[in-house]
């Protein structure tokens, strides 16, 4: 059997950039086993997988996402990689996209090079962490945040979301999906930062995260008094995202380039 492959980098204009997502299309699911093995075998960050929904309209598919080790309930870039392959590759003619998830019903619109996701929201409560995240990861927060599977910390300057360098040996045995660490950004032209931690989803720092900015954005809506924001994650390749808080959902946009289309054989 053969199957397309095609691999996007998200979030950002520049090819090497942004965050890295392979993209497979289906025409029904494979065994949770065998797409597991697909994403292990592409070892990289996300591979999404999605199908038409039976006697839905073109526009409407399910989709899936899988890190190297375990399935996820929600992923940004992997969402978007998606659309992009639809839009662009696949050539299907609508500006709209509906993508059944473990999170809902995702939806993506096209506005010219513009991908915007639409995501639910996903409140951040203070919280106490466990003395090993904060050695795990070497510099203690001002605040400490729990949303749903992820830790949130903020820090005073983006200068100490740069300097941070985990011991990501000791983060894996956090219990949390991931750490988000967030700073409000030094540039006029940025709203705010952030880097995410994940090795214990098997990721030690993943590119671009657009599921963390369903937590991010809330969050800096609040402290910044408006919902119009420019975000940056400021890995090595860099993300960039267009940010709206729209009552209780979450608007994310990015856009994406084309590195790699091919056939995968199994």
């Amino acid at each position: 059997m053969q199957l397309a492959i095609y691999q996007v980098d998200a979030f950002t204009t520049k090819l090497f950039g942004g965050n890295p997502a392979a993209v497979i299309p289906l025409k029904k699911w494979l065994s949770d086993d065998l797409m597991q093995k697909i994403a292990l075998e592409n070892n990289l960050s996300e591979t999404a997988f999605f199908i038409p929904i039976e006697n839905g309209d073109e526009n409407q598919f399910q989709i899936r996402w899988f890190t190297p080790t375990i399935e996820v309930n929600l992923c940004g870039h992997a969402t978007l990689a998606t659309a992009f392959v639809i839009f662009n590759v696949l050539k299907l003619k609508f500006d709209t996209i509906l993508f059944d998830s473990k999170s809902g019903i995702l939806k993506v619109t096209k506005e010219n090079k513009w991908l915007e996701l639409d995501f639910p929201f996903q409140e951040t409560l203070p919280s106490e962490a466990p003395a090993e995240l904060i050695e795990s990861i070497g510099k203690k927060p001002k605040e400490i945040y729990r949303a749903s599977d992820d830790y949130m910390l903020v820090y005073t300057s983006e200068n100490d979301i740069e300097q941070i360098s985990p011991d990501f040996n000791a983060l894996k045995n956090i219990k949390a999906r991931g750490i988000i660490i967030t700073a409000q950004a030094k540039s006029k032209k940025i709203d705010f930062v952030s880097r995410f931690f994940a090795p214990g989803s098997g990721i030690d720092e993943d590119p671009v995260t657009g599921s963390a900015h369903t937590k991010l954005v809330p969050y800096w809506a609040k402290i910044l008094g408006k919902n119009e924001m420019i975000a940056e994650q400021i890995s090595a390749r860099k993300g960039y995202l267009k940010c709206t808080l729209k009552n209780d959902r979450v608007l994310m946009a990015g856009q994406g380039k084309l590195f790699l289309k091919g056939k995968i054989t199994i």
